[in-house]
């Protein structure tokens, strides 16, 4: 593997130990400290997500124009500069800087993923290119795991505050590391000598071309939308969990941290072994296993909450499934976009399916509010939002018939 991916793994760990010790806990702060009903955190956490879509395909559009590691390092500098937003409102007790704070942190990260992608896909194709996303995605983990541990604890001892501004510090210094060790990629070389190379374009068409391409491309726009939905489901993890785990069944902080954590360390032990297993086997084969280990995880959570005595082995069994499930539905969500793109348009792509995966990420916190408000039935709950998964799983039934070779090849 090219030296230069492995320092962005390393990125990606500091970065994501930063940002675990806040996002997963902001759901909670609404409710614990600003007394927020659940279904009006849901809609916040809509607004938080939503708003920055709009930049998403614009980010992939200008990392085709402008250069990978240009906009990944501006776009990792804006995200400190959006928790440092919420640490200050969270100091004040500021709930329009929480989330203006989100959503300028929202359209960073909306930016720095179709960047983070298109740096990848330059240096490698085929099953490399997927062993490269996985190692980000380890990187992705160990940060994580750390992060979320640690925010727990925090959160828990010193408060939502510091938790915040430690958070800032660490993304400050994700953001310095990078901009030491990140060399310009193929494509930033080629495109600042104006020529190309074997494996990087010149460059990319107008924009108006670029968007042609896009709506033109029915196996892209089929594998988006069914990840649009299956990301209702998925996000799921991220946003009604914490909140039903805690406010809902009483689970102390230390625990959710530690459930959180576990998530992290198994992806950072098994994502190689399942990335290893999955090779030469179809992407869209992996995504539908993925979101079937997600359903379960789901059925396993409403029916182990049901009782105060297997709340516990609910939580963890839900960890575990929900773990092997992102372990599956990583490897086509991260490589699939850079495979149907052209060389010239990765960015464009990465972009697009930021844009339109975001929208059924989105509508994930508006769903699991009105689900926790609804009903206190933890099985009806997590039915209900497992719902999103069907029309998914058969789009990728669909897609699987239509994409063949290596596009569609782990």
């Amino acid at each position: 593997m090219e030296r230069t991916l492995k320092f962005l793994g390393l990125g990606a760990a500091v970065r994501w130990f930063g940002t675990a010790m806040v996002y997963p806990f902001v759901g909670l702060y609404l409710r614990n400290v600003l007394n927020v009903g659940y279904a009006e955190i849901g809609l916040v956490l809509l607004a938080i997500a939503a708003a920055p879509l709009v930049v998403a395909p614009f980010g992939g559009l200008i990392v085709d124009r402008v250069g990978r590691r240009k906009v990944l390092l501006l776009a990792l500098a804006a995200e400190t500069g959006g928790v440092l937003t919420i640490a200050l409102a969270m100091s004040n007790s500021w709930f329009p800087g929480i989330v203006l704070g989100g959503i300028f942190a929202g359209m960073a990260g909306n930016v720095e993923s179709p960047a983070s992608s298109a740096y990848v896909a330059d240096y490698s194709t085929g099953s490399d290119r997927t062993k490269a996303f996985s190692w980000i995605r380890i990187g992705f983990n160990v940060g994580f795991t750390v992060g979320v541990a640690a925010g727990g604890v925090l959160v828990g001892y010193l408060g939502f505050v510091l938790t915040g501004f430690t958070s800032t510090v660490i993304l400050g210094a994700a953001t310095v590391v990078l901009a030491i060790l990140l060399s310009p990629s193929p494509y930033d070389l080629a495109r600042a000598k104006g020529g190309s190379t074997a494996s990087t374009a010149a460059g990319p068409g107008t924009i108006r071309q670029s968007a042609s391409i896009l709506a033109h491309d029915r196996n892209f726009l089929l594998f988006a939308l069914a990840f649009a939905f299956a990301s209702a489901t998925y996000s799921q993890w991220n946003t009604t969990f914490p909140i039903f785990v805690n406010s809902v069944a009483g689970v102390p902080y230390w625990v959710l941290g530690v459930a959180l954590a576990m998530n992290g360390a198994i992806v950072i032990f098994g994502q190689a072994p399942i990335t290893n297993l999955m090779i030469g086997r179809k992407h869209t084969s992996s995504a539908m296993i993925s979101i079937v280990f997600m359903l379960l995880g789901f059925f396993a959570l409403g029916v182990l909450s049901l009782g105060q005595a297997t709340l516990l082995l609910g939580v963890f069994s839900f960890v575990f499934l929900v773990t092997i499930s992102e372990n599956l539905g990583a490897l086509p969500f991260m490589t699939m976009p850079s495979n149907l793109a052209p060389s010239n348009e990765i960015g464009a792509y990465n972009g697009a399916f930021s844009l339109l995966t975001g929208v059924g990420a989105a509508l994930a916190p508006s769903l699991g509010g009105l689900a926790l408000s609804s009903t206190s039935n933890p099985l009806v709950i997590w039915g209900l939002l497992a719902l999103p998964a069907i029309p998914s799983i058969l789009l990728f039934r669909l897609l699987g018939r239509r994409v063949v070779g290596d596009k569609n090849r782990v």
